[in-house]
């Protein structure tokens, strides 16, 4: 098991070198979209992003049990915690602690399969303070479970302005 973390602020280079970085440890590699779609807004950023890995990408969607989808020995891109943990939050009416559990349960079974991972995430705590208890709370929820994932992550990277800066490095 070999466990990569991106992690940075929106529209920071996290997907394209997430992609980059599956493409160079496999030739077939996966990319597993966590998100539901919530608009048209949200449906035209998905479609970018779908347009961006051609072949020899493999893709699937799942929202919530990640492990139940990742193949033994793949490379698969996780994109993203964000999106994974809002079905979460939605789905627990905005439960922080019952939220935080579940995501780590199911993390906890990633980290069991025989794959190399390549988790991206958003550090949103580094942006504007949340204006509602609801959003202060989703904001430690992501704070908290970004560490939890970063702790097991053999190698984490903050993107800033699209150039990688290298966190922890267990290689």
């Amino acid at each position: 098991m070999k466990l990569y973390y991106i992690t940075g602020g929106e529209r920071s280079g996290k997907s394209r070198y997430a992609q980059e970085l599956a493409l160079s440890l496999s030739p077939t590699p996966w990319y597993l979209a966590t998100s539901r779609i919530w608009d048209a807004d949200h449906q035209k950023r998905i479609d970018r992003h779908v347009a961006d890995r051609p072949a020899p990408w493999n893709s699937m969607e799942e929202e919530k049990e990640l492990a139940s989808v990742i193949k033994e020995n793949s490379v698969t891109v996780i994109d993203c915690v964000t999106l994974w943990l809002t079905n979460y939050y939605v789905d627990t009416k905005n439960d922080l602690k019952k939220s935080l559990a579940l995501a780590k349960s199911e993390f906890d079974k990633l980290i069991t399969i025989n794959a190399t991972l390549i988790i991206i995430s958003n550090e949103i705590g580094m942006g504007v303070h949340a204006t509602t208890q609801i959003g202060r709370k989703f904001t430690e929820l992501q704070g908290w479970m970004n560490q939890y994932i970063a702790q097991h992550a053999h190698k984490a990277i903050l993107m800033v302005s699209g150039l990688p800066m290298i966190l922890k490095d267990e290689e």
